[in-house]
């Protein structure tokens, strides 16, 4: 297959990818890689299979076919195509939770700086480095990076970029709970959707609106987050999304047990975990097992809420996630409480406080922990943050 057959071929797959012909469009991609003889060609398909896999949530092959865009890059001695596949190794491993390894491989890009191209992608590098700071919860540097990849999304123009960046700070003000921000971020990435979204995919659309939920219900609009969910939701089954519909059974759960409606609950947050399990979201898993024992613990079956803390715990420890662990402590120092056991509780309660501690969760004016309840907070140039007030 030569090079205009292979450019013909790409373009047909796309068509049938945009009008949500997946698999035909996927079939159509393995016969290039597997035919051509063309390696920019090659480097191409392969762009078109990570993405497509990235959004199926098929998180092991995105990584597969990124270590062999890696070696179509080195065949093709171009840094501009080395920074590419640096990036979707670095994207694939964020997705599958490796927040190390994202933040080495965002690095690498970073060094290779080649020529203009590498500058554009810079703000992706920047935003993917940012989601795997956040995963480990250092929050610091999560920020910092997002900052940055806000600037190279004004300094390029790159509304697109800024949708996302707007989304992943929406998640950073939700995690350490300024909910006002945790709802500007969002509603701003849904009107740089509306003014500028008519040829992007309508997955900016369903994650603006996924986010929104989110910040919605921590303000308890729980009306509000149910409608957002469900447009999210609209999309994400339209396009096959199964890491967003697995988000968006999570934010359902979650709006029903802020209900106190466990019976309506637990079946969303069994669905959401099956599909986390399946697409490898350990972070996602750790968020659905929170809300479990949440409801074991509405329900008073504390011996079950310890089950799935216990199942959390492995999971956060193994990621690195230490605003998952400093929760759990939380609910454990709650649950020891309750029954009464003393030296189980103050266990937790140092290690809820180590946690705090290692995370530099505190506010640098008052000397207050931050992210202990819903407060204003404001970030300075260097990135550390103090309550508002």
């Amino acid at each position: 297959m030569g090079q205009d057959q292979t450019k013909q071929q790409i373009e047909k797959g796309l068509h049938l990818y945009q009008s949500n012909q997946t698999e035909k469009a996927l079939r159509v991609w393995m016969r290039v890689l597997e035919k051509s003889a063309d390696p920019a060609g090659r480097f191409r398909v392969l762009g078109c299979l990570i993405t497509a896999h990235a959004e199926m949530g098929r998180y092991k092959d995105m990584l597969k076919f990124a270590v062999v865009q890696i070696d179509t890059a080195r065949e093709l001695e171009d840094p501009d195509y080395l920074t590419e596949s640096y990036l979707n190794l670095a994207r694939s491993n964020e997705k599958l939770c490796e927040f190390q390894k994202t933040i080495s491989y965002c690095k690498t890009c970073l060094n290779m700086q080649g020529t203009t191209v590498s500058l554009q992608l810079n703000g992706q590098v920047s935003l993917s480095m940012g989601n795997a700071f956040l995963g480990l919860s250092i929050f610091q540097k999560a920020l910092e990076c997002f900052e940055k990849a806000l600037r190279y999304a004004h300094n390029n123009d790159d509304k697109m970029l800024e949708c996302r960046v707007c989304c992943s700070l929406g998640n950073f003000y939700a995690q350490i709970k300024d909910y006002e921000k945790a709802l500007f971020f969002p509603c701003k990435a849904a009107e740089l959707v509306n003014d500028y979204g008519t040829g992007w995919s309508l997955k900016y659309r369903a994650m603006s609106q996924y986010h929104m939920a989110v910040a919605y219900r921590k303000l308890g609009r729980l009306a509000d987050a149910m409608d957002c969910c469900e447009e999210s939701m609209k999309i994400a089954l339209q396009h096959g999304d199964r890491p967003l519909q697995a988000l968006c059974l999570l934010c359902f759960a979650d709006i029903h047990r802020s209900r106190k409606d466990v019976q309506t609950a637990i079946p969303r947050y069994d669905s959401s975990m099956s599909i986390m399990t399946e697409i490898g979201n350990r972070l996602g898993l750790i968020q659905v097992l929170l809300g479990v024992t949440k409801c074991w613990m509405i329900q008073k079956e504390l011996d079950k809420a310890l089950e799935s803390i216990e199942k959390a715990q492995e999971l956060a420890e193994g990621l690195g996630n230490k605003l998952g662990l400093l929760k759990l402590h939380c609910l454990c120092e709650r649950i020891y409480r309750t029954k009464g056991q003393q030296r189980e509780l103050r266990d937790h309660v140092v290690k809820f406080h180590e946690c705090v501690e290692e995370m530099e969760l505190y506010c640098g004016m008052c000397g207050e922990s931050i992210g202990e309840k819903n407060n204003q907070l404001q970030a300075l140039p260097c990135s550390h943050f103090f309550h508002l007030k």
